[in-house]
């Protein structure tokens, strides 16, 4: 574990393999195969996640965070990076690069969403939740509406719907939830230059609107879209090997 220093003094914690092959790319994400393919990796935690440092919500709002990346990726300079970001992950990795940062790629994971009323709800309602009775409660009210029906049944014995413990505000993890209904879903997509690859999961009942992901879609000049019938909103612990080999088969299209 290495740590990056950012200008105003905080830290984030970091992993970086670089590519092993002179044609090879770096996912801003982390799985063993793409490094056996010869690709590069570059995982990292925000301030408030474990390992990286946290003084209060202002080091975990949806700017400050953008503002991080863009900084790690200045300062660290990957190789042909391709940056990959799990729903609002994705919206951070959108906004680093219309702020300038190059890349070969941005792969979205259920991110497309229009911004509106139901978006609120559910963002504001989810922080209730953690307020009452912590992510055990947001993820048991949550995850037969986010994931595949397999992924439900094996989280079912470790359930408890009871015991509940209320966010603590004065965690970075907490607050990273908190602070997460600020975050701007009115992105400039006609600006985005990047190649993308939008990858959806049907069992994704929450936040997955196919009306709307088609709109967003048709405003990005160069977009491909894959549904995966067979997961949710959870894509990478859903489906980790076909997540993988779906990043493999997109970097040798590029």
């Amino acid at each position: 574990m290495k740590y990056f220093s950012l200008a105003d003094g905080g830290k984030l914690s970091y992993e970086l393999t670089l590519p092993s092959h002179e044609d090879g790319m770096t996912f801003v994400t982390i799985t063993g195969r793409l490094q056996a393919a010869g690709h590069g990796t570059l995982c990292y935690n925000f301030r408030g996640q474990e390992f990286s440092s946290y003084s209060g919500p202002e080091d975990v709002t949806p700017q400050t965070i953008t503002n991080d990346v863009i900084e790690l990726l200045q300062g660290l300079q990957p190789p042909k990076p391709i940056l990959v970001g799990l729903s609002i992950g994705g919206l951070f990795a959108a906004q680093a690069h219309l702020s300038g940062i190059n890349c070969e790629a941005l792969v979205f994971i259920n991110t497309l969403r229009k911004p509106g009323v139901r978006l609120d709800w559910i963002n504001k309602a989810m922080v209730a939740a953690a307020t009452i009775g912590g992510s055990q409660l947001v993820m048991e009210m949550n995850l037969p509406h986010l994931v595949n029906p397999d992924f439900v049944e094996a989280a079912w014995p470790n359930a408890q719907f009871e015991n509940y413990t209320p966010g603590n505000p004065e965690d970075g993890l907490y607050q990273l939830l908190a602070q997460s209904p600020q975050a701007d879903w009115n992105v400039m997509y006609e600006d985005i230059t990047a190649p993308v690859l939008s990858i959806t999961g049907v069992h994704d009942h929450v936040f997955r609107r196919e009306d709307d992901v088609a709109q967003l879609a048709s405003r990005i000049a160069n977009h491909k879209e894959i549904q995966m019938n067979n997961a949710g909103h959870l894509v990478p612990m859903e489906r980790p090997e076909e997540f993988t080999s779906i990043l493999l088969d997109y970097a040798q299209m590029l």
